[in-house]
């Protein structure tokens, strides 16, 4: 896999979305499939896959869709990362972990009692 050298900060928001229009029609090619086919799997129109890859106005639900059909929804990864823990986060669930551990009564020891006095049987 490629690294991208497209600057995204550099180019319009029209362009970005004519970038993934281009690449939407890239990757369909490369899994030798029609836009026809595509709109099918999607349940779409095949009006929608041309418009898609041209860069015209699409729906995100559209972009899914297309990326569903093309078994490549794995590139949506990239919008999601899993929340880092703050040391604070950290020192309060350990807090919390130890508050709910089970707390047992300690054996006490029994005493040392010393021996009581024989009572004499008069």
């Amino acid at each position: 896999m490629a690294i991208s050298s497209i600057n995204w900060e550099q180019i319009t928001d029209q362009q970005v979305v004519a970038r993934l229009g281009k690449e939407i029609k890239r990757m369909r090619l490369e899994h030798n499939l029609s836009q026809a086919e595509v709109a099918r799997r999607a349940g779409l129109d095949r009006t929608t896959i041309v418009k898609l890859e041209a860069g015209r106005a699409a729906t995100l639900l559209t972009f899914v869709q297309v990326l569903r059909a093309m078994g490549r929804l794995e590139l949506l990864d990239a919008f999601h990362q899993e929340p880092q823990p703050t040391p604070y986060m950290l020192v309060e669930a350990q807090e919390k972990y130890l508050k709910k551990q089970r707390k047992r009564a300690s054996r006490n020891k029994p005493a040392v009692v010393p021996p009581k006095p024989k009572t004499s049987s008069w």
